[in-house]
């Protein structure tokens, strides 16, 4: 039976080792990159891309002999390896890594790699992309046209602007290394604001370092007191509710969650230390309150929240959808949040409302009853005391209604 011939290729030549193996090929599946190392051969080339195309081509030239398929550096690593042992099964495969570009890259920057955090943007949408970069002190991409560095560089600057956090702006640096083992290899450094004003080769790897203060209690990922959390004369979601209140959101490891009435942002902060691929943005219309949420996403490093300054239902226009929605506040514009909030969310979603007032909380179990959601709630009376001594203290009780779709 013939079988592939898996070849990875560092650097600008073909190795001693390699030729024997392509020799004796039948066909060659290549990138145009690759094309002049194999150019004194009069073997048939395959494209490597379409990928779909070259696996139907790639099926029937093995019914001619063994076919080579050239890829870059190690093909088991973000590379078409993982395709190929898919479609053919791993006993008609025969592998030849070389180099990855993380190994060539970091052996460039002079940088150890065991600890760096490996994420690629290469022909996939990566979604909230400042979100899931900051979490990371040191992280490794694989970039491409579309998330190139520059760009990568502008959107982690601007998230970082809008929260004023200069002192992460100041502490990140970025590396960034094309066309590795090529003859325009090129090595670049910088701040974000330098490495956003540059443009750079579609073939490249970008190291982001940064060096700001750990977040606040980076060890816990739900249960902050309130204490902790940035908020104004006791305006904040009790611990108790908030523990409560994500239990009934359900969140999703991943996707998009409205929180509208953030005030100080305290559940979409526990959201986003519990899930940390999880996309959450915090609608407030109070400048006192936005302050406190920028604070509390610089204090944490909760970049997966986005800070919307406006009021429901308006802005909630050009928002993503939503997965999950958390009501904590409407402004007396109950009816109008959530016909709007219901028309956005997505099948299968959920909507969470806490409500303190008797008002709020016909309003809500009608209104979510009449778009057509499966209704539920649950009332919670909160009691604190300290051992020994302490006085019971006693907080309104609250309601969460909740509403599926």
């Amino acid at each position: 039976m013939s079988r592939i011939e898996l070849i990875g290729i560092s650097g600008k030549s073909l190795t001693s080792e390699q030729w024997p193996i392509l020799r004796r090929c039948a066909t060659i599946v290549t990138s145009r990159r690759y094309r002049p190392l194999v150019a004194e051969l009069t073997t048939p080339l395959i494209d490597i891309a379409p990928v779909d195309a070259m696996l139907d081509k790639l099926h029937t030239a093995l019914g001619q002999g063994d076919v080579a398929v050239l890829a870059s550096g190690d093909p088991l690593f973000y590379g078409i390896g993982r395709t190929l042992i898919e479609q053919f099964g791993p006993e008609r495969i025969r592998i030849h890594p070389a180099l990855s570009a993380v190994q060539l890259a970091c052996a460039r920057f002079r940088t150890a790699w065991d600890d760096l955090s490996l994420i690629s943007v290469h022909g996939r949408a990566l979604g909230d992309i400042p979100g899931r970069l900051l979490n990371h002190r040191r992280v490794m991409l694989f970039t491409d046209s579309t998330n190139s560095p520059d760009r990568i560089a502008s959107g982690l600057l601007a998230a970082l602007q809008a929260c004023d956090d200069q002192e992460r702006i100041d502490s990140i640096r970025v590396r960034v290394a094309e066309n590795l083992g090529l003859v325009e290899e090129r090595l670049s450094q910088g701040s974000l604001s330098e490495i956003a004003g540059q443009r750079f080769s579609p073939l490249n790897m970008m190291l982001i370092e940064q060096t700001a203060a750990q977040p606040v209690q980076p060890g816990i990922c739900l249960g902050l007191r309130e204490d902790e959390i940035h908020h104004s004369r006791g305006l904040i979601t009790k611990s108790e509710v908030r523990a409560a209140t994500l239990h009934q959101l359900r969140l999703p490891p991943g996707g998009v969650l409205w929180d509208i009435g953030g005030g100080s942002g305290s559940v979409s902060l526990e959201a986003a230390r519990l899930c940390p691929e999880l996309s959450i943005y915090t609608i407030e219309k109070k400048t006192e309150e936005q302050t406190n949420i920028r604070a509390n996403i610089r204090a944490f490093g909760a970049y997966t929240m986005h800070l919307i300054c406006g009021e429901a239902p308006e802005a909630l226009a050009e928002l993503p959808t939503p997965d999950r929605i958390f009501i904590g506040g409407s402004g007396k514009r109950l009816p109008a949040i959530l016909e709007a909030a219901s028309a956005r969310l997505a099948s299968g979603g959920r909507i969470v409302v806490n409500a303190v007032l008797e008002q709020t909380q016909t309003i809500a179990l009608a209104h979510l009853q009449q778009l057509g959601l499966r209704v539920a709630c649950t009332t919670l009376a909160v009691t604190r005391r300290t051992f020994p001594d302490g006085e019971p203290c006693m907080f309104n009780p609250i309601t969460l209604i909740t509403g599926d779709k």
